[in-house]
């Protein structure tokens, strides 16, 4: 059984929302999944899952959340590995390029990014079925 972790910031709800639907997700696929505010992670942790979901909205000019987010993915990209991983999250402005941006930092540092989710503001019906979708690239 894959053991995945679902790690997120989320400042409205709207990708805690996501973060929920992805651990939805990992268990009707099989998995194990523990849904963690990024603040609550214990990096030392890392070889305790097989797979993970990284979750940040899009702050400021279509950046990674800055206090916190920021500096965990930082200290954890080069050590992900081959680890499936994929990056998720909600933004109210612009287009989503935070994400491009993301998954290009992400490419650049070697994680094997399966995936990517998106979501304009509060996760809908469509969001919900999408996170579901991405969580069983990880399970």
């Amino acid at each position: 059984m894959s053991k995945v972790a679902v790690i997120f910031w989320s400042g409205t709800g709207n990708t805690e929302a996501l973060a929920g639907f992805i651990g939805d997700g990992v268990a009707e696929a099989g998995g194990e999944a523990e849904v963690i505010q990024v603040s609550d992670f214990d990096t030392s942790s890392l070889d305790a899952y097989d797979a993970f979901a990284l979750g940040c909205p899009a702050m400021g000019s279509e950046e990674l959340e800055y206090d916190e987010f920021e500096p965990f993915w930082n200290e954890v990209k080069g050590e992900l590995g081959d680890k499936k991983v994929a990056l998720f999250g909600s933004y109210e402005w612009a287009d989503g390029e935070w994400m491009d941006t993301w998954k290009a930092d992400a490419a650049d540092a070697g994680v094997n990014v399966v995936d990517t989710l998106i979501c304009y503001d509060a996760p809908d019906a469509e969001a919900e079925a999408g996170a579901k979708t991405l969580a069983t690239k990880l399970v």
